[in-house]
């Protein structure tokens, strides 16, 4: 099969780590950017076209196997769509979109131009996650009572003043779309969808600075009568303190962790261990502050394995639409509840 070509919209961050994997498995023939002097240095450094409109590259790249939207959050949707229209395979960061009925009508578009539709789900391949999520699969941990799923990150001032779209609702949309939007894909990956919610949230830190919260406590009961906690903040002192999701089943505990899910911090279970763990990858490092596993190397890996007939998609629309439509549900819940302690406070 021959190499894969790619186009990168966003040259940001995330969108330069994109660029080195795209590097490593195809050729990267354009990158788009509103900003002139970004999309110029990656013009450069991978010797592709350039543009500043996605509208352009659309109608002048027509060799285009796969395109990675790489833009902020509130981007995702509408240039997804465009791209599938446009006859080009998508990958999407993370995460998919804003609201579920977004989340639609990319499925749809897909659907519609027969072109597949990639989602970054990296922590997926994390070998402590991909041990227990086989565990509970194979029945080791018997029936599973509860889950509790810890997210205690950093994100101080710099890291949403140095950003003109980080921290606003309508580009972010908030801290369980932007940082933890991986770790409740792992929750529905693992568990199984939500049936109840009960959520307060609350902006501790970063008043003034963001548009939502910056802090959350979830209550969650399964379809499959699983019970569940999500404690989160980006109000960790100075650094990330802990990513973990632990498992309490019929026959076994199992906690992993580590800043990232990438350890495997606790395990008793009846007649079985989790052992010979490979080695992970390194967080992603953007200097100042890490975000969550670097694993999209493995992401692209299933691109082409996928692309060349080789492959199950590892995660699909549909996944990602359940992991916004349960990021949707929790904010809606925490929104009617202070809704309501204003409406009790008046009287």
């Amino acid at each position: 099969m021959k190499k894969l070509n790619f186009a990168l919209i966003g040259c940001g961050r995330i969108g330069s780590r994109h660029a080195e994997h795209i590097n490593n498995v195809g050729v990267l023939k354009a990158v788009c950017d509103i900003d002139i002097e970004k999309v110029t240095a990656f013009g450069k450094k991978y010797k592709c076209a350039v543009y500043t409109s996605l509208d352009d590259l659309l109608i002048n790249e027509k060799d285009i196997d796969l395109i990675s939207i790489c833009t902020p959050n509130g981007l995702h949707a509408s240039q997804t769509i465009a791209a599938l229209k446009a006859g080009h395979h998508v990958l999407c960061e993370k995460p998919m979109a804003l609201c579920p009925a977004d989340c639609g009508d990319m499925i749809k578009a897909a659907e519609g131009a027969n072109k597949r539709l990639f989602l970054v789900k990296q922590n997926r391949f994390n070998p402590p996650i991909i041990a227990l999520k086989n565990a509970i699969d194979e029945g080791k941990l018997g029936k599973i009572y509860s889950v509790q799923l810890n997210c205690f990150w950093n994100r101080n001032f710099d890291y949403y003043q140095k950003s003109d779209w980080k921290g606003t609702k309508k580009l972010d949309g908030g801290t369980l779309f932007t940082q933890f939007s991986h770790f409740i894909d792992l929750l529905y990956w693992i568990i199984g969808d939500v049936d109840r919610i009960y959520a307060i949230t609350a902006n501790h830190g970063h008043d003034g600075i963001i548009e939502f919260e910056d802090t959350g406590v979830i209550a969650l009961k399964f379809y499959n009568g699983v019970l569940g906690t999500i404690n989160y903040t980006v109000n960790s002192f100075a650094k990330n303190m802990e990513g973990s999701i632990t498992i309490f089943g019929e026959l076994g505990t199992v906690k992993v962790g580590g800043q990232y899910l990438n350890e495997l911090e606790y395990q008793n279970i009846k007649n079985f261990e989790i052992k010979d763990l490979p080695k992970g990858n390194t967080a992603n490092n953007y200097g100042e502050y890490q975000g969550s596993m670097s694993n999209h190397d493995m992401v692209y890996q299933n691109i082409v394995e996928v692309l060349s007939g080789n492959g199950v998609i590892a995660t699909n629309g549909f996944e990602g639409l359940k992991t916004v439509e349960i990021i949707s549900k929790i904010y809606n819940k925490a929104d009617l509840l202070q809704e309501y302690m204003k409406f009790v406070h008046m009287f």
